[in-house]
């Protein structure tokens, strides 16, 4: 559904990269057990994060074994799954299933409304399953339309849509760990929109798209690239401050990789694209 939670491999040891590897093919093979091949095209590295970052602080039980790729048949894989993984499989193909109905709304794709009904029964089973969940992401795609619709300038109030929801799906239990889980996936939530906003902000102008960052790039031309990037810096620092809480050691080196580095790879990938377009 999103797509910039992800490791800078460039500053990941040799070790680690297995490890990342091993938890993604894992979820992979588990949406493959729950929902069939189909599921398996909904694998994201979103939901890898979230795996890796309940695995660190529960460390459940462990199951490790290999396996035979269809995308690389010529060398069995390892994989890596435990108790989190049924989860964020859940988690992973609730939001693709409203990506899609949000795409076909969009952009009125046959192939979005027939892929979505493909996995509805999927996605019925699953929001049975985390009722909590599948709630707060309803009332997250309801409410960011509703915001879209009103044309909503203020940033911070859409933003935040989207930190609620993601808090409610960090928090996998109702325990002592719930608040800080929520707190996490809140800023976590508001960088992602802000950076997914910042990414199609020029699209949407030149479309005439909804985007709540096209009023503060009309009002502060000059300093819209400091203004955005101060703002994702300061909600993936919360994010960091509250990381830091959670008495996380199993695959935190990982996890740090991705929180203080590799969610920032895509923004440096859009600065590129932006240079070689003023080229």
């Amino acid at each position: 559904m999103f797509g910039y939670i992800n490791v800078n491999k460039s500053e990941l040891s040799e070790e680690n990269q297995k490890i990342y590897q091993a938890y993604y093919c894992g979820l992979c093979q588990t949406l493959k057990s729950q929902c069939g091949k189909k599921g398996q095209v909904l694998l994201s590295y979103d939901m890898t994060f979230l795996e890796l970052l309940l695995t660190g602080l529960y460390e459940p039980e462990r199951w490790e074994y290999e396996f035979t790729c269809m995308i690389h048949p010529s060398k069995k894989q390892t994989a890596y799954e435990n108790d989190v993984s049924d989860y964020c499989a859940a988690i992973n193909v609730m939001l693709a299933y409203h990506n899609l109905v949000d795409d076909w709304k969009d952009e009125k794709k046959l192939s979005k409304r027939h892929a979505a009904n493909v996995i509805r029964k999927d996605y019925e089973k699953f929001a049975e399953t985390y009722p909590r969940q599948a709630k707060a992401i309803e009332d997250y795609m309801k409410n960011l339309a509703d915001y879209e619709k009103a044309g909503e300038s203020n940033i911070d109030l859409v933003a935040g849509l989207t930190g609620v929801m993601l808090g409610e799906v960090f928090a996998w239990k109702e325990d002592e760990w719930n608040q800080e889980l929520k707190t996490l996936g809140y800023y976590l939530g508001k960088f992602i929109y802000l950076m997914d906003a910042y990414e199609d902000v020029d699209k949407d102008e030149r479309k005439n798209n909804y985007n709540p960052l096209r009023k503060l790039k009309k009002d502060n031309p000059k300093d819209f690239e400091t203004l955005t990037r101060l703002m994702m810096t300061s909600m993936m620092s919360e994010c960091a401050k509250s990381f830091e809480r959670l008495p996380i050691i199993l695959h935190a080196d990982i996890l740090r990789n991705i929180i203080y580095s590799g969610v920032w790879t895509q923004y440096e990938y859009i600065q590129l694209k932006k240079k070689k377009r003023t080229k």
